[in-house]
């Protein structure tokens, strides 16, 4: 009759059949008449003494299952997931011997811990040795808004010489384990004892950086930004002055300073004059002069401004001399100025293209920049300049269809548009424009509309033109045309 085998804490594990060797774990359970199961049964034990030594894990472990580990010298238990390496450490007062790589050593002399790393031993803590506490020991306190604040203090002897910290907080007293005697406020980074808030970073013990500093905060308690630098690099950060400001010469005769509460001054309170002065071709020359009587150029001929930088305006009673250009011109008592747009009472000036825009010209053209005469017209949708158009679709004109009859074609520079102002898009009558052709083309040859707004050279519908040049290109493309538009 077989029978069931439970583990410990009543989970069933296997059951067993009579005659039959069940291998659910790393132990055989024989069943009831099993032939030769002393030797099965010895071995069972064996491997339960031995904790199932071998260079390779069991193969059917289960929970708390226990095996000496021969490669690593680590007896290693099963935690449901994987073997784990039993903790503790050798204690003695002087090195052991036969460790292997990770094994732990508690020295009892100087209550220090030690990991073996496969040649020697190295120190894992504390630093200090006997009674006293020599290392840096991370810490949480409290700051004096009873928050909690994070810090390494680096102690020797348990005294604490320096703290470091990611944030700056004041220590909060009211609870004694807080204190820690020569600190008050804690700054970002590292702050030496006695460094306190009365002194305004200032160490008051001997406590000191030794070593070169790249840079500082402060001198002397003031703020590296108080100072003014000199020598090769005199300057090269913006210097700071009350509104007071400073002077230079020996009777103080020139001042520079900030007036009304943030109005820049600059004056000479000894003599009459303020000469400004600059470096020209290697010669230091005066380029104007401030006397109570006003501004006077410097030596030899100064100008106002140049060509690529000009003054926006100038405001004076009177000009005395020559102006070769000027923005508004004086006629009949009315100021009238230089205008690009289409301005009433203004003179039309040229703009970026030498173009000029009026509303209306008055007088005789003799010239056209552009060969067309359009005029616009709506159409059913945006088109292409050169397509060939007809009357009809939804609009006023559409592509040419067959069937439909002549209009016009779609112009992109009209040298003359009627009705400029209404919508749609110029639609050319008269003229040389670019027309849409398909297929080769040799000037002189008449061109012909054809469906979607296309022509070519096929006489089998209306005459569009003439072509203006040759093209051997079969695809369609845009070919200078003479219009000659003619309904049959």
């Amino acid at each position: 009759m077989a029978y069931i085998v439970n583990k410990f804490d009543g989970t069933l594990i296997a059951t067993v059949e009579d005659g039959t060797i069940d291998n659910t774990t790393n132990l055989r359970f024989i069943g009831k008449n099993y032939a030769g199961y002393g030797e099965i049964q010895n071995e069972n034990f064996l491997h339960l003494l031995e904790n199932f030594a071998s260079g390779s894990q069991p193969s059917r472990p289960i929970s708390g299952q226990i095996w000496f580990d021969t490669s690593n010298s680590k007896l290693k238990f099963y935690d449901g997931t994987k073997f784990r390496t039993t903790g503790g450490a050798e204690v003695a007062t002087t090195a052991p011997a036969g460790l292997t790589t990770g094994d732990f050593w508690w020295d009892t002399a100087n209550n220090q811990l030690y990991a073996w790393d496969g040649t020697s031993f190295v120190l894992v803590g504390p630093q200090g040795v006997g009674s006293s506490v020599t290392q840096f020991v991370s810490r949480q306190i409290k700051d004096n808004l009873d928050a909690n604040q994070v810090i390494i203090e680096g102690r020797i002897n348990d005294t604490t010489v320096m703290v470091f910290s990611s944030t700056a907080f004041t220590i909060g007293t009211t609870d004694p384990s807080n204190v820690i005697t020569g600190f008050d406020v804690i700054k970002k980074g590292i702050t030496m004892v006695n460094t306190q808030a009365i002194t305004n970073g200032v160490t008051s013990t001997d406590h000191r950086f030794w070593g070169t500093a790249s840079n500082s905060d402060r001198l002397g308690g003031f703020l590296a930004s108080d100072f003014i630098r000199a020598g090769s690099s005199a300057f090269s950060s913006i210097v700071r002055f009350g509104d007071v400001g400073f002077t230079v010469g020996d009777s103080n005769d020139l001042k520079v300073s900030i007036e009304n509460g943030n109005q820049g001054a600059i004056a000479n309170e000894i003599g009459d004059k303020i000469n400004v002065k600059v470096n020209n071709s290697g010669a230091v020359t005066s380029i104007f002069e401030v006397t109570p009587d006003g501004i006077i150029p410097g030596t030899g001929n100064k100008n106002l401004g140049i060509v690529t930088d000009k003054w926006y305006e100038v405001h004076a009673n009177f000009f005395k001399g020559v102006a070769d250009e000027a923005e508004g011109i004086v006629y009949g008592g009315t100021t009238y100025l230089g205008r690009l747009g289409v301005d009433a009472n203004s003179i039309a000036l040229r703009d970026s293209n030498a173009d000029i825009t009026a509303n209306k010209f008055k007088g005789t053209a003799t010239q056209s920049e552009y060969a067309d005469l359009a005029e616009i017209y709506t159409t059913d949708k945006e088109y292409e300049v050169g397509t060939v158009m007809a009357v009809g679709g939804d609009a006023e004109t559409t592509a040419y269809f067959q069937g439909g009859s002549v209009f016009g074609v779609i112009s992109g520079e009209p040298g003359m548009l009627m009705n400029s102002e209404a919508q749609g898009q110029a639609i050319a009558f008269v003229g040389r424009v670019p027309v849409k052709v398909k297929g080769a083309v040799e000037k002189g040859n008449k061109v012909y509309a054809t469906d979607y707004g296309v022509a070519s050279t096929t006489k089998n519908t209306q005459l569009v033109g003439f072509a203006l040049e040759s093209n051997q290109d079969e695809s369609t493309k845009l070919v200078e045309v003479a219009l000659r538009l003619i309904n049959n």
